[in-house]
């Protein structure tokens, strides 16, 4: 389990609600599904597209954290960087594509719901771009259509390890943590604080070197 639960929503949520729900690992989910003359393709994420697309990857957890990662990052975020940070969750985890043993892969949820698009994006119409969050997230995109453009990271730690760079640019005057144990965010604004995380780390990191020792032995 990844902790990530769904909580239902009637329609489309702010973005910068809808992040706020990835820092605390919920995912809003619509109830709605498609009508059954256009199955192909759903200009609004529907019931399908959540179960199908979403659910599935939010029980992996280093996808998990990878989205709530996003999350985090928009906690006290300048408008302009939610506007960002939406973006580059559009073109990650809605519509992502990874190399894999050479091969294209797509993992994002809005292609993997859609077998429509899923044929499409692979088929050489489409213009594919290096996953670059900076770039990204400037890029325009179409929510009624199929995309024009997608991002392609050469594997999805390197989609993982970008984001949280980009995410660490952002300019806000304090840091954030997540604390599993209460489900809870802790804000990280003094000195006192960083020194107390310290040591939970560290206390951590003895834990692990004391299991390494046990299974060397």
């Amino acid at each position: 389990s990844t902790g990530f639960t769904l909580r239902p929503v009637a329609g489309l949520l702010s973005s910068r609600d809808f992040l706020a729900g990835l820092a605390f690992r919920v995912f809003h989910s619509t109830q709605y599904i498609r009508h059954s003359s256009k199955p192909l393709y759903t200009p609004e994420p529907d019931v399908c597209h959540e179960i199908l697309g979403h659910v599935p990857l939010f029980a992996d957890p280093s996808f998990a954290q990878f989205s709530q990662v996003i999350g985090l990052a928009s906690l006290g975020a300048p408008d302009e960087y939610i506007e960002k940070l939406a973006t580059c969750f559009w073109f990650t985890v809605e519509y992502g594509i990874c190399r894999q043993n050479g091969e294209l892969k797509a993992y994002g949820a809005g292609l993997l719901s859609s077998f429509g698009e899923l044929e499409y994006c692979l088929s050489g119409e489409p213009e594919l771009r290096p996953f670059d969050p900076p770039k990204t997230a400037l890029q325009k995109y179409p929510i009624t259509e199929y995309q024009p453009v997608y991002f392609v990271a050469e594997d999805f730690e390197d989609a993982k390890e970008k984001m949280t760079k980009f995410a660490q640019s952002i300019p806000r005057k304090f840091g954030v943590r997540y604390d599993a144990y209460t489900q809870s965010i802790s804000i990280i604004d003094s000195k006192q604080q960083v020194e107390a995380l310290v040591n939970n780390v560290n206390q951590e990191v003895q834990i692990l070197r004391d299991a390494l020792k046990k299974l060397q032995h």
